[in-house]
């Protein structure tokens, strides 16, 4: 097959398209440029996108032998993903910027730009698996990593975008593994640290971020009763299950700890409660992908719920109706958050993904 690799500049890209080209792809490399700001270099392991990563990007495709290209992106994603991110903060919900990059711009933009290029598949270092059934349904399943896993940021794929897709790395027992594969394939890479938090945000401080994007919009924090606790200088800046950071001034009566329990942008109040109110039993969420075509609509079928890229999944019954998600929890989940991904598991095949909705308090 012919196969788009997409190269980040990392460990994990870099081991993906050298097993594909072991497995005798015809492979070529792209690298992503995402950031408007591509001159600065990556600290440590915050940020990406810089032109250190291109740079290790080539070197990578260098060493394996395959073209490199680097195309840029960085419209599509700040007018897709940061556009998004900031939007969803303004509206009092609390986004997951992995997954939109994944379905508009990994699994959207790059797969049509490949598919136009004349390339089969595009490949990518993530960790998760494709399982093909008997019937020729591809299902996606958690990788082997458990540690490592990223089927849920990959669930809002779809079955279409999931055909044109190979990740060489699910079956990976370790990270340690990996690098040293890469190691031993003569990668630079292979103790080039991870990167995590928001890509866009690399100083970590996604409240100032925030401020400076959204500018600054004092308001009131009010306890459950409807009582003022303290200010706020933007509601935006809070999200579900939050107990540092808020700033109040006296503690609860019972003195326990309190939580943000909601977050209104339309009135610009922050409502804070005991850790009771954080638990819910129901999920629903909107605009559901998915992936499993044997699994009717309108039939409950056991399942784990997930709402964290790396949060315990919790047992339960899902029922999809429509485009909507509707979950029925065997135990309270915590800190549930309008915006969040919501993904349903059985056992480790995912069976969809969709965007929770607001609950009420």
């Amino acid at each position: 097959m012919r196969v788009l690799a997409a190269l980040s500049g990392g460990v994990d890209s870099a081991v993906a398209a050298a097993r594909a080209v072991e497995a005798g792809h015809d492979v070529v490399g792209v690298h992503m440029a995402l950031s408007r700001n591509r001159d600065e270099f990556r600290s440590g392991s915050r940020g990406c996108c810089s032109i250190e990563d291109s740079h290790d990007a080539r070197r990578a495709a260098d060493k394996l032998g395959i073209p490199y290209y680097v195309w840029d992106l960085s419209d599509e994603f700040h007018d897709t993903v940061v556009k998004d991110f900031l939007s969803e903060y303004s509206a009092g919900r609390t986004p997951n910027p992995c997954v939109r990059c994944n379905e508009h711009i990994k699994f959207d933009t790059l797969l049509e730009r490949a598919h136009a290029l004349g390339f089969d598949a595009v490949c990518t270092g993530h960790y998760a698996r494709i399982e093909i059934r008997d019937d020729g349904v591809r299902e996606l399943h958690r990788a082997a990593d458990a540690a490592k896993d990223q089927s849920y940021v990959l669930a809002v794929m779809g079955p279409d975008k999931l055909a044109r897709s190979m990740f060489p790395l699910g079956t990976a027992e370790t990270k340690s593994d990996v690098r040293a594969e890469a190691a031993a394939r003569g990668l630079g890479v292979s103790n080039k640290p991870d990167s995590y938090d928001i890509c866009f945000v690399a100083d970590g401080d996604t409240k100032g971020f925030l401020q400076r994007a959204l500018g600054e919009s004092p308001g009131e924090i009010q306890d459950e009763t409807g009582a003022v606790v303290g200010e706020h200088e933007g509601a935006y800046s809070y999200t579900v299950g939050q107990r540092k950071g808020l700033g109040i001034g006296r503690p609860a009566p019972d003195g326990a700890p309190r939580y943000v329990t909601g977050v209104d942008t339309s009135r610009n109040v922050v409502t804070v409660g005991p850790e009771t109110l954080l638990s819910v039993t129901t999920l629903e969420a909107d605009a559901a992908v998915w992936l499993a075509p044997d699994v009717p609509a309108g039939e409950a079928t056991r399942c784990e719920a997930q709402v964290r890229a790396h949060g315990a999944p919790v047992p339960g019954t899902v029922t999809r109706h429509g485009d909507r998600l509707v979950v029925e929890l065997d135990e309270p989940m915590r800190g549930v958050a309008a915006g969040q991904s919501l993904v349903v598991y059985d056992g480790t095949r995912v069976l969809g993904q969709a965007t929770l909705a607001k609950r009420d308090i």
